[in-house]
Formats: C-alpha cells, structure tokens, sequence
C-alpha cells in the first residue's frame, strides 16, 4: 500500500505564492560575501569589498523592527570596543522610507557605519529571512558566524566570536 504525501495547506500557500525572483540561499559560515554596495547618510558609496582585511559585521536592521533597536546599542558597544583592532560595523538600514530610518536612528547616537538600502538587493544577495539578520566575516571575505534575532546572550556570542576572528 503506497501512502499519499500530504503538503500542509500552509506550506503549499508559501511555495505558490513566493515571488518569482526569489532571493539567493541564506548565506553560511564559510561562503564567500557577497559584492554589495550601499549609500552612506552623506550619498557616498561604500562597498563591502573595501573592507576586505578587516573583521566586519555586517547587520540588516528596519525602523519597524523591535529586536533591531535593542540590538542597536549593543552593536555600537562592540564598535567602540573593537575598532581600534580592525573591526568594523556596517549597519544597514533596509526602510524604504528615508525618514523612518531617520526617526529610528535619531536617539541612537552611534560611531559605527550606517548605510542604506532601501530596495534591499544587499539583504537578497545576503539571503535575509530575518530581523535583524547580522553576519560576522573573516578578514578573507568569508562569513564566519551568521545570527538571526537579537537577544541579550547575542551581544555576549558577538563578543567572544570578535575575539576569536581578532587573534
């Protein structure tokens, strides 16, 4: 007796309603980042491969999204802490309103880059699923550590993984 695969209705639903241009596999510790570049609040571009030998953690974050303004000082914390030993943040802001990233950043001083991208090609490239979606890279280029979410044990996994791609 063969039995019959059942798809739940609500798995069904996503697979037939996913856009067309889907966006790329989720990237992993190991895989090469992407070429991506974005738009600083001053309209000068920077691209993420200019940043190749240094540590780099790269976060996706959106004025709608509450666990991104909690993870927001904290990444600034990590800035502060690590600049100085060739780490950088690049904080990108995906709103695709100018002044609802405005208003987020606006009582969250910060040191660290802030750029933009509002059609959010760098988070497809990256592969997104979530908010916030961070992914700490090697000075080689390649993602060493990716999280989704932010919690207050994220700040302290960030920490430890700085140090270890710092030595």
């Amino acid at each position: 007796m063969k039995l019959a695969r059942i798809v739940p209705a609500a798995v069904l639903f996503l697979v037939l309603s996913a856009p067309a241009d889907h966006a790329a596999a989720p990237l992993a510790p190991g895989d090469a980042v992407p070429s991506v570049e974005w738009s600083s609040p001053d309209g000068a571009r920077l691209a993420l491969a200019s940043l190749k030998g240094d540590v780099v953690l790269v976060d996706f974050w959106a004025s709608w999204c509450g666990p991104c303004a909690a993870s927001f000082p904290a990444l600034e914390e990590l800035f502060q802490s690590y600049r100085g030993r060739g780490f950088e943040v690049v904080a990108v802001g995906l709103d695709e309103k100018r002044r609802d990233a405005d208003r987020f950043l606006s009582d969250k001083p910060h040191a660290m880059t802030v750029v933009f991208d509002p059609e959010g090609a760098s988070a497809k490239a990256f592969g997104v699923q979530a908010m916030p979606s961070s992914y700490l890279i090697g000075r080689d280029g390649r993602v060493r550590f990716v999280h989704t979410g932010f919690t207050p044990a994220t700040a302290a996994s960030y920490r430890r993984e700085i140090e270890q791609l710092l030595q």
